[in-house]
C-alpha cells in the first residue's frame, strides 16, 4: 500500500499540466467571450449555416444545460450547444460551435481516427472502470496475473486518449477553415478563435499525459511487487 501511494509522485507533472490547461481554457474562453464577431450570428445560427454548407441538412441543433457542455452526438445526429454558446455571437462561442460542427463533418466523411475512436469506446469504458479494481485486487493478493489483466485493460483507455487527440485537433482545424472560407470571418477573428481552440486542445494533451503516466505507474508497481 505504501508503494501505491508513493508512486503517485509520478502523476505530479500531469496534474500540474491538467490544472494549467483547465485554467487556460477557462480564462481564454472568458476573454474572447467578451469579443463580438463581425459575422453577427449566434452559435445556433452558425451551426446551422456550417452544417448546410456541408450538405448536412439532417443534423439537428439543440440547446443543452451547462457551460461548455457542447458536443456532437453521432447516434442521434444532433449538435448540442451549451447555454454560453447557443445564443452568443462572441468569437469564443463561434469557435466552439464551429469545432463541434467539425466533428459532424468528420462523421459524415467517415474520418478514420473518429471511426477508430468510436470503435474503442466500449473497451475503453470497461478499461477505465474495471482495470483499477482488478489491479488493486492483484496488488492485495500478490497476483501478477490480475495485475497484468488490469494493465492490459487500462491500456485500452490510454489508446483511446491517444486516438482522441488527433480527432480533436482535426475538428479544430476544420472549424477554423470553415470560419474563414464559409463565413468569411476576418483573419484577426480567426486567430482569436484559434487561441480558444488551442487552449481547449491542451486539456486533451493533459488527458493523454495523465493516462500515460497512470499506465507507467501501474507497470512500475507490478514490476516492483514481482521482485
Amino acid at each position: 500500500m505504501i508503494l501505491w501511494f508513493a508512486s503517485m509522485v509520478l502523476l505530479i507533472p500531469a496534474i500540474i499540466l491538467a490544472v494549467w490547461a483547465q485554467v487556460k481554457v477557462t480564462s481564454t474562453f472568458k476573454k474572447y467571450s467578451q469579443v463580438r464577431s463581425s459575422a453577427n450570428v449566434t452559435g445556433a445560427k452558425l451551426a446551422r449555416m456550417l452544417l448546410d454548407a456541408n450538405g448536412l441538412y439532417d443534423i439537428k441543433i439543440e440547446r443543452t444545460p451547462g457551460q461548455l457542455t457542447d458536443h456532437y452526438d453521432p447516434r442521434s445526429k444532433v449538435i448540442r450547444l451549451s447555454d454560453v454558446t447557443y445564443s452568443s455571437d462572441s468569437i469564443a462561442a463561434l469557435g466552439v460551435v464551429a469545432h463541434e460542427t467539425g466533428h459532424a463533418v468528420q462523421h459524415a466523411h467517415h474520418y478514420v481516427p473518429l471511426i477508430l475512436r468510436d470503435a474503442i469506446v466500449p473497451t475503453a469504458n470497461i478499461g477505465s472502470s474495471l482495470s483499477w479494481i482488478i489491479f488493486f485486487l492483484g496488488l492485495i493478493f500478490y497476483s501478477q496475473f490480475l495485475m497484468q489483466i488490469g494493465i492490459i485493460l487500462f491500456s485500452f483507455f490510454v489508446i483511446f486518449t491517444l486516438v482522441t487527440l488527433p480527432v480533436e485537433l482535426d475538428a479544430s482545424h476544420r472549424a477554423l477553415v470553415m470560419l474563414k472560407n464559409v463565413m468569411a470571418i476576418p483573419q484577426g477573428e480567426v486567430s482569436m478563435a484559434r487561441k480558444v481552440l488551442n487552449a481547449a486542445a491542451m486539456t486533451y494533451v493533459a488527458s493523454v499525459a495523465m493516462a500515460a503516466l497512470q499506465l507507467l505507474r501501474l507497470i512500475l508497481i507490478s514490476n516492483m511487487v514481482r521482485r
